[in-house]
């Protein structure tokens, strides 16, 4: 089921939704796949479909959580290495990932909820951001990082597009 933005919905409602579509896609993109599938890298600089919703995850929980002065478990952030949250540690299994990834979107779908469009955040640069503009970050992120999901895993095995026909 392919999920819509409602036409006549209310900002922060539609921008929601529109990240949950975005989110959606990332979970498609890497269904069906097993673990050596989703770990293979599959460019010169080692990007892996599993990398790629390991790095969501973390902005899920720092984007909203973090700038809202939520709690976080744990985040694979290192200021020594700028792709460490792209990476997945072979102690960390695809179940591992993907439960990460729910949790972080629960959170995350816990201070949208509790949080105003207007209200606002301490960025992890200092800067103060809108809910609205955590919600718009968010979904540019996401569907970057769909377009590179579907990018890498139709070169595994040719499957493209966002859902099901």
């Amino acid at each position: 089921m392919v999920l819509r933005v409602p036409y006549t919905g209310d900002e922060k409602l539609s921008l929601h939704a529109s990240l949950n579509r975005h989110r959606e896609v990332v979970l498609w993109k890497v269904g069906g796949l097993d673990d050596e599938r989703l770990r293979q890298p599959v460019t010169p600089s080692g990007t892996n479909l599993l990398g790629l919703v390991k790095h969501l995850a973390a902005n899920e929980y720092a984007w909203f959580c973090q700038t809202f002065g939520r709690e976080t478990e744990p985040l694979p952030f290192d200021d020594e290495d700028e792709n460490a949250d792209l990476r997945v540690e072979p102690h960390e299994s695809t179940d591992d990932v993907l439960a990460f990834y729910a949790r972080a979107r629960a959170a995350a779908d816990q201070v949208i909820a509790e949080v105003e469009i207007e209200d606002l955040g301490t960025a992890w640069f200092g800067e103060q951001v809108s809910m609205r503009w955590a919600l718009i970050h968010m979904i540019e992120e996401t569907a970057r990082h769909t377009g590179h999901l579907d990018i890498l895993r139709e070169l595994l095995d040719g499957r493209t597009g966002d859902h099901e026909e």
